[in-house]
């Protein structure tokens, strides 16, 4: 009798011990959570401010986002829309529900993401004489991932002003070297559109050769790492491309969006 007195017992005291952990979880994870956004929240500001070349060491990074404007786009009339709210909408979440979504078909899924978010955000910074630059978010399959990240155009709509990814999964030191600083000021000053208003920015096999006009809208391929290459080639031509912003760009230059 001893025996199960002993047992059920037992049994009673891991049992509350689970209880008592379970609500010390659930009441952490309740607290935290408010801390967690906001982390959240300054990592993407970060990573926006530096995809502008815009980040400046030692200054708060909400001080420097108050120049920012965000704002979201409807991807199928490439205007800006009061759809969704900005502080609260996930545009990664949405890109896998199907009623916020677009199935994309072989031919225009490039960049590999099966599914486009109907409604983008996008980061303006505004100067004195109207829009100074244009922040864009960005993703598509590498080798072993799927990068995430923006690029940001001058107020002419087409020349880069800077391009990062803040998550991928690519090899380090081949693929991983898409987060080399001195990659990454490749992509400055380069074209995005030719006089057609075609997008015609793409990566390269190899180093550019400056003497050739085609230069200017061509970025070094990462050596030793042939596929990362083609998929940031991929994916910066579907999102500059019909099925990504160029229709809202196009629609922000004559001034309709």
């Amino acid at each position: 009798m001893a025996s199960n007195d002993s047992t059920s017992k037992t049994i009673i005291v891991a049992l509350a011990l689970c209880i008592v952990c379970s609500v010390f979880v659930s009441t952490a994870a309740v607290m935290l959570r408010p801390a967690q956004q906001l982390n959240k929240d300054l990592d993407r500001k970060t990573n926006i401010l530096a995809a502008a070349g815009m980040l400046k060491p030692g200054v708060s990074v909400d001080e420097q986002f108050a120049n920012v404007t965000t704002r979201a786009v409807d991807m199928k009339t490439g205007k800006f829309t009061d759809a969704v709210d900005v502080s609260s909408y996930d545009q990664r979440k949405s890109a896998k529900v199907p009623s916020m979504s677009t199935d994309l078909s072989e031919d225009e899924d490039i960049a590999k993401i099966g599914r486009r978010a109907d409604y983008a955000l996008v980061y303006i910074v505004e100067g004195d004489s109207g829009i100074d630059k244009v922040i864009l978010p960005i993703k598509g399959y590498g080798l072993w991932s799927t990068l995430y990240g923006f690029i940001a155009l001058e107020s002419d709509l087409n020349t880069v002003a800077g391009l990062g990814f803040y998550e991928h999964a690519e090899t380090p030191g081949l693929g991983g070297e898409v987060d080399n600083p001195s990659w990454k000021a490749k992509w400055v000053g380069k074209e995005t559109y030719g006089e057609d208003n075609k997008a015609v920015l793409t990566v390269i096999k190899g180093a550019v050769d400056n003497t050739r006009p085609e230069a200017s809208h061509q970025v070094d391929g990462l050596s030793g790492a042939t596929l990362t290459s083609r998929g940031v080639d991929n994916l910066i031509k579907f999102w500059m491309g019909d099925n990504g912003f160029a229709p809202f760009l196009a629609n922000l230059r004559a001034g309709e969006a």
